[in-house]
């Protein structure tokens, strides 16, 4: 996936929805879960764009592309927050968080959990020789 991430469409975010709830998954197993009835040459299309833009992988069953995500929910929502950030903060996470948890929007158990986060976070990089 490339570091700049293109956006997504409505049509092509749904279609990532159905394929991290699904695993594995054919074109037309998402089309038919799609609330909206896209032709299966459409959600093909779409497929192949995602795949083109690292999100999702196939592999061939007989005849049959079976879809997998490339990359995680988090991974993306991750990427999605970075550019946030770099873009309205200057890339200073510390004023999102802080904006968050001033604005109501992070609980004292949220706020806890992700204390612990980062702690086994820093754990973690300490052992592996980082900072």
């Amino acid at each position: 996936m490339n570091e700049r991430m293109s956006d997504l469409g409505e049509l092509e975010r749904e279609v990532m929805q159905l394929v991290w709830d699904g695993g594995q998954v054919t074109a037309d197993a998402i089309r038919t879960r799609l609330d909206r009835k896209p032709k299966e040459s459409t959600v093909r299309t779409v497929l192949r764009r995602l795949e083109d833009k690292g999100y999702v992988a196939h592999t061939v069953s007989g005849r049959t592309f079976v879809f997998r995500a490339a990359v995680s929910r988090g991974d993306v929502a991750a990427r999605a927050v970075k550019h946030i950030v770099d873009w309205f903060c200057n890339g200073s996470l510390d004023e999102v968080l802080v904006g968050m948890a001033d604005a109501r929007m992070l609980d004292s158990r949220t706020l806890e959990a992700l204390s612990k986060r980062i702690a086994n976070a820093k754990e973690k990089a300490k052992a592996k020789g980082g900072k």
